[in-house]
């Protein structure tokens, strides 16, 4: 996939179909019109392209997490970060338009290749059969990323004519997820494992990424058996050779790209097709200009104790006063915070001085407030590209589905069925743990004594550390209807206050989430004006 990157373009959707008044056997050679575009696979593969590049950007991947208590976007509004975060967004913003638009111009260009791709002369079949699938992987997931936000949306089934754009109404929720459901069905028999595309092809949509989309659409809709019967074939490498990358920290980075776990990600290719937001995240002694997307105080308290227990929990060994060791080792390959021993691909490292006054080289990580430093207190490291360009701009893969997600949605759905056992724990957390570094037997075993509540908490609370600063946390959060519980308040940063206030830790934004209005956004303003057959949900 990446060397397709490399040598063919992208088609801007304006351009793709130019529809001429002419007879068409007089279109013009000069232009991608209808009668001449759809000569070749190699141009087919072209349009399919620009549905892979409007898929999901790295922007969305990284600053989702300051929508939910991950994160916090103290510079601007990237994204819509710290509106949406905050809790102040109307249906005027930016972020929301844009999801929307983007969103369905990413269908409108599967729905025009699923329209022509028959026309390609001299193709082979399964080729073509295969590129269909993969267009129709995309509309699904474009779909359920859009009904994931506004609930009831246009179904967009096939490229609508100006009238209809204009006058459509939207579709229940349940339909939608109906006929995502359904399309994922129809294709998986049509695409190939992970072990049979060539290197060449690595990164395309495989039977395992439609399978694993399948189980994240009936995981958000809570149809535990479903999940169960989805991802259980999965985990018996039905669908593809798939396990956990041996290494947690070099699972994110370049070197170990298309590696065992990874089931679908978004391309990049170094020089070529990039993505820069570590120059907003990164400590400014790693070569970032200022840090705008920042971990919570939140964040790092979910980290266990290497004896398995919660920071406030009776016998942890929590000192808050040395609060980062003996921690979950993820809590190391994700965030930086004081005196973090940060390391280069060169083998060169340094420490990060964070905490006010206490630097004994360039105070240019120490916290200041208002400064070009992290509003609180944390920089990022997960995802840092060691074999970076100039700015910090990196070609590195951001991975959308990946292994760790099939076990812990294996482990939610049979804990929520009331089937957690000891070897659908042994199957699950336990190697997601030993992977991260546990040890200890106490973190490493089961405990049945907590029963279902307990376990919820326990799986939960793994999910958000295991994929913590990967744009995962403000789905749960919102599936699990716990976004009232922890968007309401202040968000933390790290003990750096002066006063007493919250013991000290710092107060970095205050958060609002309405349950009955903030749940699903709002139906985008310049949509409903120009199309009144739009309705609006509730409270906007």
């Amino acid at each position: 996939m990446k060397n397709i990157l490399k040598h063919i373009k992208f088609i801007p959707v304006v351009l793709l179909l130019l529809v001429s008044c002419e007879d068409l056997d007089l279109a013009p050679e000069n232009q991608f019109t209808d009668s001449n575009y759809w000569t070749s696979v190699d141009k087919a593969q072209t349009f399919l392209n620009t549905a892979y590049s409007q898929m999901q950007t790295s922007q969305y991947f990284f600053y989702n997490e300051a929508l939910s208590d991950n994160a916090f976007n103290g510079r601007g509004d990237n994204a819509g970060a710290a509106s949406i975060g905050a809790g102040i967004y109307d249906p005027s913003l930016g972020r929301i338009k844009d999801e929307w638009n983007n969103r369905y111009a990413g269908i409108k260009t599967c729905n025009l290749l699923l329209e022509n791709i028959d026309r390609v002369p001299n193709a082979d079949a399964t080729v073509i059969a295969r590129m269909k699938a993969e267009a129709r992987f995309l509309r699904a997931f474009q779909h359920f990323q859009l009904t994931t936000w506004f609930g009831d949306i246009p179904l967009i089934k096939k490229d609508p004519s100006l009238t209809e754009a204009t006058t459509v109404s939207r579709t229940s929720h349940a339909e939608v997820i109906a006929f995502i459901l359904s399309e994922l069905d129809a294709i998986i028999p049509a695409l190939p494992k992970n072990t049979q595309y060539a290197a060449a092809d690595r990164g395309k949509i495989t039977v395992g990424a439609a399978v694993a989309l399948k189980a994240r659409v009936l995981l958000y809709e809570g149809k535990w058996d479903d999940v169960v019967k989805t991802v259980e074939p999965f985990i018996a490498m039905s669908y593809g050779t798939y396990s956990l990358f041996p290494s947690y920290e070099g699972l994110f980075q370049q070197q170990n790209e298309y590696n065992s776990e990874d089931i679908l990600s978004l391309q990049y290719v170094p020089q070529f097709r990039m993505w820069g937001e570590f120059f907003d995240m990164a400590p400014l002694s790693a070569g970032a200009r200022l840090n705008a997307l920042a971990p919570t105080q939140e964040l790092v308290d979910s980290y266990l104790m290497m004896n398995g227990k919660k920071i406030n929990e009776a016998g942890s060994g929590y000192n808050e006063n040395d609060p980062y060791i003996n921690r979950d080792p993820r809590l190391t390959n994700t965030i930086v915070y004081d005196k973090y021993n940060w390391k280069e691909g060169d083998g060169s490292s340094h420490i990060i001085y964070i905490k006010p006054g206490t630097s004994v080289g360039n105070p240019t990580d120490e916290f200041v407030q208002g400064s070009s430093s992290t509003p609180t207190g944390y920089y990022t490291r997960k995802y840092y590209d060691t074999q970076h360009l100039t700015s910090l701009q990196s070609g590195l893969n951001l991975m959308l589905f990946r292994y760790a997600d099939i076990l812990l949605m294996y482990a939610e759905a049979k804990n929520e069925l009331n089937q957690m056992t000891s070897a659908v724990w042994d199957q699950t957390i336990k190697p997601l743990r030993t992977r991260a570094g546990f040890t200890d037997a106490a973190a490493l075993s089961f405990n049945s004594a907590l029963g279902q509540t307990g376990l919820r908490e326990v799986i939960r609370n793994e999910r958000r550390t295991e994929f913590a600063m990967e744009g995962l946390r403000i789905f749960d959060i919102r599936r699990w209807k716990t976004a009232e519980d922890v968007l309401n308040g202040y968000a933390h940063g790290a003990k750096f206050g002066v006063s007493s206030v919250d013991n000290g830790y710092l107060r970095v934004n205050l958060r609002t989430f309405d349950p009955d209005k903030h749940y699903l956004w709002p139906i985008p303003r310049d949509e409903r004006l120009i199309n009144t057959n739009l309705s609006q949900n509730p409270n906007w």
